[in-house]
């Protein structure tokens, strides 16, 4: 799962960024609000979740947030603040924020809120992500092949759960790699398809259909 951490104190964002790569996701940081915006102007649809903090400089997260929702972008958005005031809450709730948390936070709060926001968003009542006989669990990091547990590597799963979370979708090789990699991060030119046939190899070459010159989709096995 791919995240935009818009976070002005550097010790915080690297504290955010670490745990939360620690914990599987992949996450693109930026230190202003219209370095926050270009990243959602480009690659909006790669980001499950904007973690936004409000005293942001050059554009602040309060004028972002309501930047986002006038132009329709529907992207969740989790706000991180030290603003705890009530009218501070009210304010970045009815700008349209999804939910708000307060700093100092624990980070196992923080993963639970987020996970929390896209299976909202997704209109799902669990976190389990079901397709034919094929099931994970983007909290628990667990899979699942008619009931059996499947090992997978923490790539392995990220790549699974993107053809998951929409699979009637076909994504190229440039939108799974967008999924799998954040900035600044090396990737070897043939990664995704490497991990697409370890992926293959564990749950069966029939589960991942390719479409010629066009990506790749989960079907039902």
């Amino acid at each position: 799962m791919r995240l935009l951490l818009a976070e002005d104190d550097p010790m915080i964002g690297q504290s955010i960024r670490d745990g939360l790569q620690l914990d599987g996701f992949v996450l693109d940081w930026v230190q202003d609000g219209e370095q926050a915006e270009q990243a959602l102007s480009h690659a909006a649809s790669e980001y499950a979740l904007l973690l936004l903090d409000l005293g942001l400089p050059r554009l602040s997260g309060q004028e972002l947030l309501v930047e986002l929702r006038k132009s329709g972008n529907a992207i969740p958005v989790l706000i991180l603040t030290a603003r705890d005031g009530l009218s501070d809450r009210v304010a970045g709730l009815n700008s349209g924020a999804d939910d708000y948390l307060v700093k100092p936070f624990a980070l196992e709060e923080l993963v639970a809120r987020i996970h929390a926001l896209v299976r909202r968003s997704a209109g799902r009542g669990t976190s389990d992500i079901e397709y034919g006989a094929l099931r994970i669990n983007p909290l628990s990091h667990e899979a699942w092949l008619r009931d059996t547990v499947i090992d997978l590597s923490a790539r392995e799963f990220a790549l699974l759960h993107a053809l998951m979370e929409h699979p009637s979708a076909v994504l190229s090789r440039s939108q799974l790699e967008e999924r799998l990699y954040g900035w600044g991060q090396e990737v070897a030119s043939n990664a995704v398809d490497v991990h697409l046939h370890n992926l293959r190899r564990k749950l069966g070459a029939d589960i991942i259909f390719n479409v010629r010159g066009v990506g790749f989709k989960v079907v039902k096995p």
